[in-house]
């Protein structure tokens, strides 16, 4: 498994995404979600896990009614190459 690649606030992920001026800036998404949580980073963490959690179910639903032909045989991983 190889290292997950990480990268400065101000400096967006390579890709399609660089060239669009639109990209949100990772610092600033951060200090959104603490503004909204009244900067409690305890009740941030908690929300996002919950967000996590709740896309998991989501996607293990959508992997049991889905066939194998409609997805050309891809099938989700629920864990991220690296972290």
């Amino acid at each position: 498994m190889l290292p997950a690649k990480t990268f400065k606030p101000d400096q967006p992920p390579p890709g399609p995404a660089c060239s669009n001026p639109t990209w949100p800036d990772p610092a600033w998404e951060v200090e959104a979600v603490l503004a909204w949580h009244d900067d409690d980073a305890k009740a941030a963490i908690r929300s996002l896990l919950d967000d996590c959690r709740h896309l998991r179910r989501q996607l293990a639903l959508a992997e049991s009614v889905m066939s194998r032909g409609m997805a050309r045989g891809w099938t989700p991983r629920y864990e991220r190459d690296a972290l």
